[in-house]
């Protein structure tokens, strides 16, 4: 019988691992860290019962909340940085690429697919703004990639999206747009604007408990995809808006920001933004994952 205690417990239980199942090297890899910088925390900051019985019941309201309109583990790991830094470990930018940054937990699948420069509203607000998006998908030679789908997304001009608010339309800001043989792409929208990320339940506690505000800069999201290439998940965020400079999930790149200018008279919009995406050759992404 082992003779559990302080200096060796997080030792023991690595031991055990495997011990009556059979295990991946890759578990191994995983569990191993995980419990010894687990355990080094706890010793760190000398982690009482009581505090580990209140974290297990914050983990327990936030399972609770979970549906399909909200996750709170992803807005919790948002909060902590931690899918932000998962997604720059899994997707490493080399040369010419763009920079992907967090999905977030306002996706829905299946969008409308809609014509190139068609639009995504349907709810209209009184201070919105119109915009003409467009751009150009590359691959990193330089070459247009014809039939990639753009999937964007975004809030309402009250901060809201659609899936929070039932005055909006389904679907609405919401659409799928393809790439034309110039690699071309164009949709519009409205001007995306900063919104708090859902601050009650258990992600307010943890605002709160860190200090910190839960407010997004505005941004456009977008999953730009075809076969052949690394699917890429971004955001296109808008250069005037406050907080920029300190996201409540830490997702802001320089290489994301757009300015949105004055549309010419050629446009039917306020406001025009051009930004172009550089697609990784599936074939490199795997070998990079291979090194």
């Amino acid at each position: 019988m082992s003779n559990v205690t302080i200096e060796n417990v997080t030792d023991v239980v690595i031991a055990s691992l495997g011990e009556n199942g059979d295990i991946s090297g890759r578990q191994r890899e995983i569990m191993t860290a995980l419990l010894r910088h687990l355990h080094g925390f706890c010793k760190d900051v000398n982690l009482q019962h009581s505090e580990f019985i209140d974290a297990c019941m914050f983990l327990a309201r936030a399972g609770a909340i979970c549906d399909d309109k909200r996750q709170e583990f992803i807005l919790l790991g948002d909060i902590l940085g931690v899918e932000v830094l998962c997604d720059m470990l899994s997707n490493p930018v080399e040369g010419s690429e763009s920079e992907g940054t967090v999905l977030g937990p306002f996706y829905r699948e299946n969008p409308p697919v809609l014509p190139k420069g068609a639009s995504t509203v349907q709810t209209h607000f009184d201070n919105e703004e119109t915009v003409y998006f467009e751009g150009y998908v590359r691959d990193a030679s330089g070459a247009p990639i014809e039939g990639v789908t753009l999937d964007v997304w975004e809030d309402a001009p009250n901060g809201l999206y659609e899936n929070h608010d039932h005055n909006q339309a389904d679907f609405n800001l919401r659409g799928r747009f393809v790439t034309d043989e110039n690699g071309h792409y164009a949709f519009r929208a409205v001007r995306p604007v900063p919104y708090p990320i859902p601050d009650n339940e258990t992600a307010g506690e943890l605002l709160r408990y860190m200090g910190h505000h839960p407010m997004r800069p505005g941004h456009m999201h977008f999953i730009v995809s075809r076969d052949g290439f690394r699917t890429l998940v971004s955001q296109i965020y808008d250069s005037s808006s406050a907080y920029l400079d300190n996201d409540s999930v830490f997702a802001v790149k320089d290489s994301l920001v757009a300015d949105f200018n004055k549309a010419g008279p050629d446009l039917d919009t306020d406001l025009h933004v051009k930004f172009d995406f550089v697609l990784k050759a599936e074939s490199a992404s795997k070998a990079v994952a291979a090194e």
